[in-house]
């Protein structure tokens, strides 16, 4: 049985009041969320990633607001939802959110414990008895050694990636159905960053929720997400499998991304040239044109739809056009593609 859509986003738009002047964070992006699967989402930053997760908590900033479009979750419009107490039965509980910098999460002045076990008593109604109980087994489950002895520590005691553990228990603490992960190994070096995507992992076949993984780290979404959504600009520009958009690109922007990702195949590290536009004016062709060295003049002119590469793989770009010309991708995306075509060719077989 195909697991049921849990989130689905229709050409939201959000904007920020900056200055007296109109800032375009995001434009135009729609998708779609399965239960259980874990979806990426990439880009540089200043890309929009962020921002649109904040719309699913109804956390954007006072001066921004979602323009046009819907976003429901279940059988709930979330964008419709105005004011802190309609959330309530949202935010935390059914939608939760992990941020990059654990101690932005932690108050500093509170024992670890007495702050997982205040968010079970508000969301789960339990007793002070009984959510010391389910603290400490949260704890342990991700992976802090003595949990009951240091139940009573502060998060001072912590090291980084142990603050990062506490903050997963926390959001675990309420039992959501969808986590969103906003960068969270950003701050942690290697092997802890390692651990901590393992752990999360684990949790995710536990717990059984649904996983929106913000990242700019491509090594992280190729261990972990099942679908990768490339946003620029404040728009969504390629959405597709793992497998699809790291070894069949489409869209000359997530082909720049990949290119600058180490390889032991390339001896070299390509970057992409310049800069992202003004969202406070922003471009009415492809975002990515200025920069992008396969573009044509309508790039410039006229925004590009999502062309249909396969039933699940969708780019945003007019190569894809049947009269535009054959262009040549970077070596490493031509290397990647022949590999798709060999992994395509033995799936027939």
């Amino acid at each position: 049985m195909e697991n049921q859509t849990i989130l689905s986003v229709e050409n939201i738009s959000v904007s920020f009041h900056v200055r007296h002047r109109e800032l375009k964070a995001i434009r135009n992006v729609s998708l779609e969320l399965k239960e259980k699967e874990t979806l990426a989402i990439v880009g540089e930053s200043g890309s929009g990633k962020s921002v649109l997760t904040k719309t699913f908590t109804g956390m954007l900033e006072q001066n921004g607001n979602i323009t046009s479009g819907t976003i429901r979750y279940k059988d709930k419009i979330l964008s419709e939802l105005k004011k802190d107490e309609e959330w309530e039965d949202i935010r935390g509980k059914e939608i939760a959110t992990i941020f990059q910098d654990p101690m932005t999460s932690l108050n500093p002045i509170k024992t670890i414990g007495s702050q997982i076990s205040e968010v079970i008593i508000k969301h789960q109604k339990k007793s002070a008895k009984e959510a010391k109980r389910l603290a400490v087994e949260l704890m342990e489950k991700t992976g802090i050694p003595n949990a009951a002895k240091r139940y009573d520590e502060y998060p001072f005691q912590y090291s980084g990636g142990m603050r990062q553990r506490i903050v997963i228990a926390i959001a675990l603490a309420c039992r959501p159905k969808i986590l969103i992960c906003d960068e969270p190994t950003t701050a942690l070096d290697v092997t802890i960053q390692a651990q901590i995507l393992e752990l999360i992992k684990e949790l995710q076949e536990e717990y059984q929720f649904t996983t929106i993984f913000i990242t700019h780290d491509l090594g992280v979404v190729a261990a972990i997400a099942d679908k990768v959504a490339v946003m620029y600009a404040g728009e969504l520009l390629e959405y597709g499998t793992v497998d699809e958009v790291f070894y069949n690109p489409q869209h000359p922007y997530t082909w720049g991304l990949l290119n600058s990702m180490p390889t032991l195949a390339s001896d070299k590290l390509e970057s992409i040239p310049g800069t992202p536009p003004d969202l406070l004016d922003p471009p009415k062709g492809d975002p990515f044109a200025p920069r992008n060295p396969y573009a044509m003049k309508i790039d410039a002119e006229q925004k590009p739809p999502f062309f249909k590469v396969s039933d699940t793989h969708y780019a945003a770009t007019w190569l894809l056009h049947p009269d535009a010309p054959k262009v040549t991708p970077p070596e490493e995306i031509v290397r990647r593609q022949e590999k798709y075509a060999e992994l395509m060719a033995k799936k027939k077989d």
